[in-house]
């Protein structure tokens, strides 16, 4: 990654007192072992309940919130009607289709002929919406099956909110305050707001995202651009998009769409082999101003959506 983001750089240091041979190291083995088995018992906190700590850093400033993933069956999208009432840009319009019915005039010369063929065209008619009535009936419920059956993101918010605190000490006296939100419908939500304790809000490396990077980033032009940082930020925008319901962003990022063009040639481009060098070349046929606005206006859009918590 271009800029790396929270690396850890340990630096040796030469102490002016060099202890003796006999003399306890305080900073020895001991303390590295406690703080390796704090970071596995968090961990194990966090898988044993399917839950993972959030870092974001937007314009506005950086923050934690919690995502989990959960098939769709098993969630209630949050509510987004007060939150587009407060905001005319995020309501959603109503598109009203008016179906005009073509006036066919049709001569019949011969009552009875022309009654047994519609009779039997009525017959036909019939068996076709049937056949077509089943297949689509059929297809729909295929479909539906497997949109329950995938797993899709569920964050700490409230009404089409996300949720971002500044520390991890505010982010678990929400939680255990009770204040309603949209992981509280989780089964483990009730055990995790008893364990959780501030230490472990401790996000992985891959939890941690830098959409306040991203503008600037792609502003620098084709041989600046940082894939990870840039693969990431989908990645969380994506979720956030989906479950904040926020349309216009997953508009943006779907399939065929210029940033999704521009996210399939920056995957491409970290492989080796054929398939990066060919990334690469793909890379260069993007251009970068549509990029980095594309990109100004999906991290407005998510800013527009948050709620920052102290």
């Amino acid at each position: 990654m271009g800029s790396p983001k929270h690396t850890e750089v340990s630096v040796a240091r030469q102490s002016p007192h060099r202890p003796d041979a006999d003399e306890p190291d305080l900073d020895g083995p001991a303390e590295s072992g406690t703080a390796s088995a704090s970071a596995e018992a968090t961990r194990a906190l966090w898988e044993e309940l399917r839950v993972d700590p959030v870092e974001i850093a937007l314009p506005a400033g950086t923050g934690y919130t919690l995502r989990a993933y959960r098939p769709a069956r098993e969630l209630t999208p949050t509510d987004v009607e007060e939150r587009d009432q407060d905001d005319p840009f995020l309501a959603r319009r109503q598109v009203v289709t008016e179906e005009v019915e073509d006036d066919e005039s049709v001569v019949i010369l011969d009552e009875e002929v022309a009654q047994e063929f519609a009779e039997s065209d009525e017959e036909e008619a019939r068996g076709a919406r049937r056949g077509a009535k089943g297949e689509a009936e059929d297809e729909a419920e295929a479909a539906e099956e497997e949109a329950d059956d995938e797993e899709v993101p569920v964050f700490l918010s409230h009404k089409g909110r996300l949720l971002l605190f500044k520390t991890p000490e505010s982010l678990v006296s929400f939680v255990r305050s009770g204040a309603p939100n949209d992981l509280s419908q989780l089964d483990s939500w009730d055990e995790l707001s008893e364990r959780v304790e501030p230490a472990d809000i401790a996000p992985l490396d891959e939890d941690i995202y830098e959409l306040d990077l991203v503008v600037e980033n792609l502003r620098g032009g084709h041989d600046a651009w940082d894939p990870t940082l840039l693969i990431e930020a989908g990645e969380i925008a994506r979720d956030i998009s989906y479950a904040l319901r926020l349309p216009a962003v997953l508009d943006m990022l779907s399939a065929g769409s210029s940033l999704d063009d521009l996210d399939e040639a920056l995957r491409a481009s970290v492989n080796g082999g054929i398939g990066g060098f060919l990334g690469r070349r793909r890379l260069k046929r993007i251009g970068a101003q549509t990029a980095s606005l594309g990109w100004r206006t999906i991290v407005g859009k998510i800013s527009a959506v948050v709620d920052w918590r102290d």
